[in-house]
């Protein structure tokens, strides 16, 4: 049931499942589902669940940073299979075992490897601001190729003088416009600015 359920909000977004519609998938009645799950929101609880059970589990063996460097570009992977959960994903009242395993291994991975719990607490709250943040702004690109970004470009580029927004126009010819650019390179450059960071303040023993 909870496969199904990600597959329908994968395909229509989250605000077009409903029960009766999950039913229907599964061929049964929509009431039925209800010896299963309590109410919606309980739905919702498994299928985030599920999604945190794809995410890979740190594993201080290599190292913190390389633990939390796969950690993160396996998360942010998720959230682009499930762009309707990157929302959901701290939100939870009722969080799943999958869920909090995950948040366990992580502060885990970061004790012992010698993290205050201050140190810690920082480090999560860090990381997992930059890896939701930037899987937000990838579920909504304002446009989704190098041509569309050029003929975008164009437009906008069309409606004011020469000149009038130079930083705006060289970022724009001669970094996004470039061939070979993909914006989600940009994910782990400042992922490693970030672990860059936060090993420093480890040594330092902030």
């Amino acid at each position: 049931m909870l496969r199904t359920a990600v597959a329908l909000a994968d395909t229509g977004g989250i605000e077009s499942l409903t029960m009766r519609k999950l039913g229907v998938e599964l061929g049964v009645e929509a009431m039925s589902l209800y010896r299963h799950v309590a109410n919606k929101v309980d739905l919702l609880d498994g299928m985030i669940d599920s999604v945190f059970a794809e995410i890979d589990l740190p594993c201080g063996k290599a190292g913190w940073r390389t633990a939390m460097r796969r950690r993160a570009i396996s998360a942010r992977a998720a959230m682009s299979r499930h762009p309707w959960a990157t929302g959901l994903m701290e939100s939870r009242t009722t969080p799943g075992p999958a869920t909090l395993h995950h948040h366990d291994a992580v502060i885990g991975t970061l004790r012992e490897a010698g993290f205050s719990i201050e140190l810690t607490a920082h480090a999560l709250s860090v990381l997992d601001s930059y890896i939701y943040g930037f899987s937000l702004q990838e579920a909504s690109p304002p446009f989704g190729t190098v041509e569309e970004a050029a003929k975008a470009a164009q437009t906008i580029r069309a409606q004011f003088g020469a000149g009038q927004y130079p930083h705006l126009t060289e970022m724009t010819v001669e970094h996004i416009l470039r061939p070979g650019y993909d914006h989600g390179n940009e994910f782990v450059f400042g992922l490693d600015l970030i672990l860059d960071g936060l090993e420093r303040a480890r040594r330092t023993g902030l």
